[in-house]
């Protein structure tokens, strides 16, 4: 999952991105509204995390611009102020969430994975693609009863592919959700990281789930592939 955090505090900016890169998110930081504003019209997220107070655009006017372009995204905001007419601007505003600081990072993170169980992403816990089972709140795979075990990527990569489910997805949507805009600095690491999961996913099972299309993409499903 890729997130955009929007903080001008620099201390409060390293700390979230670091614990959610740990948590196997991908990360883009902005130290302000403006260039928040460029990250989300470029690239597509899945959760904002947003400071309130941002400079050139603090952070419901940016919240109020994103949502007049339609963009959807769940937003989650951050600030200092805790009396009820802030949350309610906030959430007026179009904000899906609010938490005030200090806060504790594991908060942060179980309101964040709150945020991504609703829809339209998915409203279970559970993913299923055949006899492939993810668990997103105990971090756990099971293939027809058995367990696999994935390093924090990997998981964040199959993770990707279970909530598109029978979609094509390109080289460079793959890399650019499940890693961020470094991955450039990367070509091949999409690649390696599909034979990694391969190996686990579809290497002692007689049907394989990860398809490649030649040319195109790839395609997580439990139908067989004619590209």
């Amino acid at each position: 999952m890729r997130v955009l955090v929007v903080e001008d505090e620099q201390g409060i900016a390293q700390f979230v991105s670091q614990g959610l890169r740990e948590a196997g998110f991908a990360v883009d930081m902005a130290q302000d509204g403006q260039a928040g504003l460029d990250f989300a019209l470029v690239a597509e997220y899945d959760l904002f995390v947003l400071d309130i107070l941002l400079p050139v655009i603090d952070g419901l006017s940016l919240l109020h611009r994103l949502r007049d372009r339609r963009i959807r995204t769940p937003v989650l905001l951050l600030t200092a102020r805790d009396t009820v007419e802030d949350r309610v601007r906030g959430l007026d505003a179009g904000a899906d969430d609010y938490l005030v600081k200090p806060f504790a990072f594991s908060e942060l993170l179980a309101r964040l994975r709150a945020l991504l169980r609703r829809p339209p992403l998915q409203s279970d816990t559970i993913l299923r693609v055949g006899d492939l089972e993810m668990d997103t709140a105990r971090r756990q795979v099971h293939r027809a009863g058995q367990s696999i075990e994935l390093s924090v990527k990997e998981f964040s990569l199959l993770e990707y592919f279970m909530r598109h489910p029978g979609q094509v997805l390109s080289r460079t949507q793959i890399a650019e959700h499940v890693w961020n805009f470094d991955f450039y600095n990367q070509s091949n690491v999409v690649d390696v990281y599909l034979g990694y999961l391969r190996r686990k996913v579809d290497r002692d099972f007689e049907r394989p789930l990860l398809h490649t299309l030649r040319g195109v993409g790839y395609r997580l499903s439990a139908e067989v592939s004619h590209g």
